[in-house]
């Protein structure tokens, strides 16, 4: 009985450090998620975006989703949209890019790299939103209600997060 105990924890330690092979692919111009894992698609959506959606988040407040790798760094229940699935922006990349910006006075030497991105549903009653394309979030990827709560169940923390212009 003993040794069964320690197989038990032994694979479940393994299983959990085992890093996912899932990744969420965003096309900003194209306005789809897919989520792929393997060479499977599993699913794709169509999404809406902050409400200044070209190029590549600058600074904190521009209302740009941040574009790169990033990680699912956290998820949860949300009160206003469902499921909130919290991106581990800024990470390195995101700072690096950030301070060559300053340094190239691309942005205001006081600016922030601001954060809390993350893929979310609409209010209540608000797919409309995404059916009618209306970029309305401050930066964060927005879906419908039906659509985040696939997602949250389908993708776990730690998968990979690619966002392209």
């Amino acid at each position: 009985m003993k040794y069964i105990i320690y197989i038990l924890i032994f694979f479940s330690i393994s299983w959990s450090a085992v890093p996912s092979k899932t990744v969420i692919h965003i096309y900003k111009e194209k306005r789809k998620l897919y989520v792929v894992k393997g060479n499977d698609t599993l699913c794709n959506y169509k999404m809406v975006l902050g409400t200044n959606p070209i190029g590549d988040k600058m600074q904190e407040g521009d209302r740009k989703t941040p574009e790169g790798t990033f990680k699912l760094k956290s998820k949860y229940p949300h009160a206003s949209w469902n499921y909130f699935m919290w991106i581990d922006y800024p990470n390195a990349e995101s700072y690096r890019k950030f301070k060559e910006r300053k340094a190239k006075k691309l942005i205001p030497q006081n600016a922030t790299i601001g954060g809390e991105v993350g893929i979310h549903g609409v209010p209540k009653d608000c797919d409309y939103l995404i059916d009618n394309k209306n970029d309305w979030t401050w930066g964060c990827v927005s879906l419908k209600i039906e659509h985040i709560a696939n997602l949250y169940n389908t993708c776990p923390v730690g998968c990979s997060i690619i966002i392209r212009p």
